[in-house]
């Protein structure tokens, strides 16, 4: 397999989406580097990203686009758009508006740590969910 996507393709048929159509997607922090969330972007969502600016993504359990932020107001502003050599994931590096990308309140979605075979929470809640989503 070549590390490289085909230049002959449109940019989205590049990519190697799986069986559901769908991409795994990573959002990063454009200052820090920190790891926000983790999603999955359909086409329809990564050209509506692409389009707006704004980072789209597919709910998979709500089966419609979603854009980060619509009903939170915590937007991703997108920097840029990577994907890996094998075209399979998409990395958006982000300016997160309120600094709150986990609908849990907190900055980042990744706030459980594996210590002593024990999941403990190592990030604060930055505001309490009831007052973002009303």
């Amino acid at each position: 397999m070549s590390c490289t996507l085909g230049l002959s393709e449109s940019w989205v048929e590049a990519l190697r989406w799986n069986d559901e159509g769908l991409l795994p997607a990573i959002a990063q922090d454009v200052q820090s580097g920190k790891v926000l969330m983790f999603a999955y972007m359909n086409r329809a969502a990564l050209e509506e990203t692409v389009r707006t600016g704004v980072a789209v993504y597919w709910s998979r359990s709500r089966q419609r686009i979603w854009k980060k932020g619509e009903q939170s107001r915590h937007f991703q502003r997108v920097h840029s758009i990577r994907t890996d050599c094998d075209g399979d994931v998409i990395l958006l590096s982000v300016d997160q508006m309120g600094c709150i990308a986990c609908h849990t309140g907190r900055q980042s979605c990744f706030f459980h740590e594996l210590n002593d075979k024990k999941w403990q929470i190592v990030e604060p809640v930055l505001k309490d969910p009831k007052e973002i989503y009303r």
